[in-house]
């Protein structure tokens, strides 16, 4: 039996569905080389982790997908991470036009991400990750 309320083992299982969704970034930009779909990832990644934060303050469901957003609302508790909106907001970017052709102007996601997107946003989905890691181990 654990110890771990039930809004924590919420908060964990948001947090390791983060981690393999940060795991799958990084393996489809190294191993694959689909910058496009690890963009996605990244991003699905950071946001899952930011939900882990409300879960584990007792959320009963967290509506919406915009990491910038989920920042902003962490703010009442939980200042360290609000304070990385102006850096992880970037993420939001990769929601719809790594996925659908009609968010982009013209071409296909699979073109329009190269190997320096996917770096850039699985680093700044580590950066959350961890942050909420520390946070919720705290």
């Amino acid at each position: 039996m654990t110890s771990e309320s039930p809004a924590r083992h919420e908060g964990m299982r948001w947090l390791r569905q983060a981690e393999e969704d940060l795991d799958a970034a990084e393996k489809s930009a190294d191993v694959l080389s689909k910058h496009y779909l690890a963009c996605f990832l990244a991003q699905q990644a950071a946001e899952k982790a930011l939900k882990a934060l409300f879960y584990d303050q007792g959320a009963v469901a967290v509506r919406g997908h915009s990491v910038a957003e989920l920042c902003t609302a962490a703010e009442p508790f939980a200042r360290e991470i609000a304070a990385m909106r102006p850096q992880v907001a970037k993420l939001d970017l990769y929601y719809i036009p790594t996925r659908y052709p009609n968010g982009l102007s013209g071409g296909h996601p699979y073109e329009a991400f190269d190997a320096a997107d996917s770096r850039d946003a699985v680093g700044l989905a580590k950066r959350v990750i961890t942050a909420v890691r520390t946070r919720l181990s705290s």
